[in-house]
């Protein structure tokens, strides 16, 4: 499976509504975002339960800020559209792996409940 570039208008509909999602936030300017760019088309390739979802911060404001994203690149991994977490920097391969291992292994009941007891900010 290939990488998906994702808007601010089409993020709604390609972002999976059960299972994972991995998302690229990018831009062209960004020296650690083009080497991190392969390593992010490799996974997708590897990994084609993952959707792998790419965002050009330049293009889509609404989705940076959504996500707070103060640095790119920045990797948010999520599943069953709840976020679990992000990452600023580049990965290696290994690295990348190693979440979505760990996106995977997660108990999404367990998570949930976590959540719902946290108070509202």
């Amino acid at each position: 499976m290939s990488t998906i570039a994702t808007t601010d208008h089409t993020f709604e509909t390609d972002l999976p509504t059960e299972g994972i999602a991995v998302i690229d936030f990018w831009a062209a300017w960004c020296g650690p975002c083009r080497s991190f760019a392969p390593v992010f088309a490799e996974s997708a390739e590897q990994n084609p339960d993952v959707k792998h979802l790419k965002v050009d911060v330049d293009a889509n404001p609404a989705l940076s800020g959504a996500f707070g994203v103060q640095s790119i690149p920045t990797t948010v991994f999520m599943r069953d559209r709840v976020m679990l977490g992000s990452i600023p920097g580049a990965m290696g391969a290994p690295q990348l792996a190693q979440i979505l291992q760990q996106v995977r292994d997660l108990d999404m009941d367990a998570v949930r409940s976590e959540a719902a007891q946290q108070p509202d900010a």
